[in-house]
């Protein structure tokens, strides 16, 4: 498979200094325009500002790019651009098409690239009402040996199956400055990380110890959402409740049952909850570039 890389993001690998990896589902599904431009450079400058490459991933005519240009930004905002699921991506570049990255991808991508660390805003999970409905962003986590920083899983989702299901899969769930898992708007789901680090150097130690034991499960970084933006989960809830039924009444099903529910909540929310989904990305490149220069490249 062949890579295409910007200019910036090949000399940072090629010299060994940090690179952030970003997905591109956050621009084309995961937030609304104008936000959705000026949120992906405010987290290429975030990172750059912190010493680290930003390297955001997304695949155009059939070819993967590390690290955009603008006309690759404009593009992702076109009504056409595909999520790209892992399942997707040979489909994707054997029919040259162009798509955006979702975490799974990403987290796949980065590592065939020699991206070690990567920042999200949330990570899939286990839906609400059907357990045998797995995102397939949990079992990649599961077998993709980087660094991925997180606010939790999206509170749309089982956060309780899904925090089983990480642990009965094997992946270290660590809490940044926390012993608590976020709850993506909520700074806590009421449920436990594997443990605390407050630092990236503590981060860097237990992702070596986990390459000298030749494991392949990602280390996720939970990181909670700053608490100027946080949202009380039982407000939340409480929002959430009417969107779910708003969902069936409206017979969405299937994959675009989350972006519905999270479109739903920032109307209730009068838009409370993309200020929060701004705020923890924008915080999510900050801790992901201090772990990224705190590793030995």
């Amino acid at each position: 498979m062949k890579f295409n890389f910007s200019e910036e993001v090949s000399g940072a690998l090629h010299f060994g200094r940090p690179v952030v990896a970003l997905e591109s589902t956050v621009i084309s599904h995961g937030l609304p325009y104008p936000q959705n431009i000026e949120t992906a450079y405010r987290l290429e400058s975030i990172i750059r500002d912190a010493g680290a490459t930003p390297a955001t991933i997304a695949v155009f005519d059939g070819e993967v790019h590390a690290g955009l240009g603008d006309e690759h930004f404009e593009r992702l905002v076109a009504k056409d651009v595909k999520k790209i699921s892992r399942r997707d991506l040979p489909i994707t570049i054997g029919h040259e098409l162009t798509g955006a990255t979702t975490v799974a991808t990403t987290t796949f991508l980065a590592y065939k690239a020699g991206i070690k660390v990567f920042a999200t805003g949330g990570i899939g999970g286990v839906h609400r009402g059907d357990r045998t409905d797995v995102s397939a962003d949990l079992p990649e986590l599961a077998r993709t040996p980087i660094i991925v920083i997180c606010s939790g899983a999206k509170i749309v989702l089982d956060l309780p199956a899904t925090r089983e299901w990480l642990e009965t899969f094997g992946v270290t769930v660590l809490g940044w400055k926390t012993d608590d898992f976020p709850a993506f708007y909520s700074r806590s789901s009421g449920l436990s990380v594997d443990a605390r680090v407050d630092s990236g150097k503590e981060v860097s130690k237990i992702a070596e110890m986990r390459n000298e034991l030749e494991m392949s499960n990602t280390i996720l970084v939970a990181n909670p959402v700053p608490e100027s933006a946080e949202l009380k989960i039982a407000d939340v809830e409480a929002m959430l409740f009417d969107a779910l039924k708003s969902a069936k009444d409206k017979g969405i099903k299937g994959k675009e049952v989350t972006p519905f529910l999270l479109s739903e909540l920032s109307e209730r929310s009068e838009g409370a909850t993309l200020k929060a989904n701004i705020a923890l990305l924008e915080s999510n490149a900050r801790v992901a570039s201090e772990i990224s220069c705190s590793l030995n490249y």
